[in-house]
Parts: structure tokens; C-alpha cells; sequence
């Protein structure tokens, strides 16, 4: 798949002439869903983005999925690899259309953003991570946490300790990698389990607009 640019399933939330210039917000959904799933937090973001929500490449089930799931016999690292570097391919292009690149990914979809950070630390601007979990790399220089480490990228993690999707182990994973690599805004939410909730959403809103659109504004002046 990577011998050419990877061109997935989208769904903009704006025409491609009123893209231009503004910052972008990348969609990544979960495990067994697709690009539609995610598009219904639109309404609850700052309407300054741009948004595009990506369908996973491999069809599964029900929906589709990033990789297999990390405890399947299939997994291995090198499948995360080439979803990332496939979903780069795409989107390195696309990135030189707007003022900055956000992602924003739910469970495996945040694996998946917080992957990418790691790839391409530069060019990331931020990562909100809902409900889910980062990869351990195991050791195959693929990611570049020590230039994340000394960038010190805003990474919003928000989920419920009742969870009961995102195991323990994962979870103790990704506290321990966030807190070293990131700037890490950390929130916890009750009654929530594996999903979204407003509350949540009200404060991805908050963060977005403080961390991208306020930064922004501030270069400009």
C-alpha cells in the first residue's frame, strides 16, 4: 500500500474552496467504525476548523479498523507502521493547504493520532485522544519521541477509570509516555465508560481553541 499515496473514504466538512488557510482537525475513529461515526462531534467543535474524518483501510466486520486489535495473534508493530505512514502519505499534502494540522482520535483512533504525533512531531500541532490508548513501539526508531520530548506538544486525554474497553495495561502505558513526551492535559469523567459525553466535549472545545486558534491569532498580530 505504500508504494502510492493512500487515498481513503473522507467526509469534509466544508467545500474545498473554503478550505484554504484554515486549520485543520483530522477525525480518526475506533475499532469496527467508520468516517460518519465522529463527524457528529462537528457541531460541538470551533467552527474555525476545517474537519475531515478518515476512514480506517481495512475493512472488518461491521466497519473497519486502523490495524488489528494489539492482543490479536496478527498484531504486530510493523501494521501500525504502515497505517501511519500510509495515512501520512495522504495527508502531508494536504497539510500544506492550512495554517496548522490537529488530530482528534476516539479508542484505536487515538492510538492512531497519537502515533502520528510521534511520526511526524513537527508537523502535528496537537492531539486530542478520547477513550483510548498509545502504542509501545518496540524499538524500531519508527518514532521520534525524543524530538516530541523537547517540542512539548499539547496531548488532551480525556476517559472514564470505569472504561471498560481500554485495559489497565494500556492505560498505564500511555500515562507513562504522555507524561515524559507531551504537555498533557489530563481529564477524568464519570458515567461515561467507552464513548463521549458533553461535558467532554465542551472542554475539547475549550482546549482547541486555546491551544490552536489562540496561537494562531497571536502569530498573526
Amino acid at each position: 500500500m505504500n508504494e502510492k499515496t493512500w487515498n481513503p473514504t473522507v467526509i469534509w466538512s466544508r467545500p474545498e474552496e473554503e478550505r484554504a488557510g484554515t486549520p485543520l482537525l483530522v477525525l480518526l475513529h475506533g475499532y469496527l467504525s467508520n468516517e460518519e461515526d465522529l463527524m457528529g462531534l462537528a457541531p460541538m467543535l470551533p467552527k474555525e476548523f476545517t474537519i475531515v474524518s478518515v476512514r480506517a483501510p481495512q475493512a472488518l466486520g461491521p466497519g473497519f479498523t486502523w490495524f488489528p486489535l494489539m492482543q490479536d495473534l496478527d498484531y504486530s508493530f510493523n501494521e501500525v507502521k504502515s497505517a501511519i505512514t500510509d495515512l501520512w502519505s495522504w495527508l502531508e499534502p494536504i497539510s500544506k493547504q492550512h495554517s496548522s494540522v490537529s488530530l482528534l482520535g476516539f479508542s484505536m483512533g487515538m492510538a492512531v493520532a497519537t502515533s502520528l504525533l510521534r511520526y511526524q512531531p513537527e508537523a502535528i500541532k496537537t492531539v486530542v485522544g478520547l477513550s483510548g490508548f498509545a502504542v509501545p513501539e518496540e524499538g524500531t526508531g519508527f518514532f521520534n519521541d525524543e524530538k516530541l520530548r523537547q517540542l512539548r506538544k499539547p496531548l488532551f486525554w480525556g476517559r472514564d477509570q470505569e472504561d471498560p474497553v481500554i485495559t489497565a495495561e494500556k492505560v498505564e502505558y500511555t500515562h507513562g509516555w504522555a507524561t515524559t513526551d507531551v504537555h498533557l492535559t489530563k481529564v477524568l469523567y464519570s458515567n461515561m465508560l467507552h464513548s463521549v459525553n458533553a461535558q467532554e466535549m465542551a472542554h475539547v472545545h475549550e482546549f482547541l481553541s486555546a491551544v490552536v486558534l489562540k496561537t494562531e491569532a497571536e502569530q498573526e498580530v
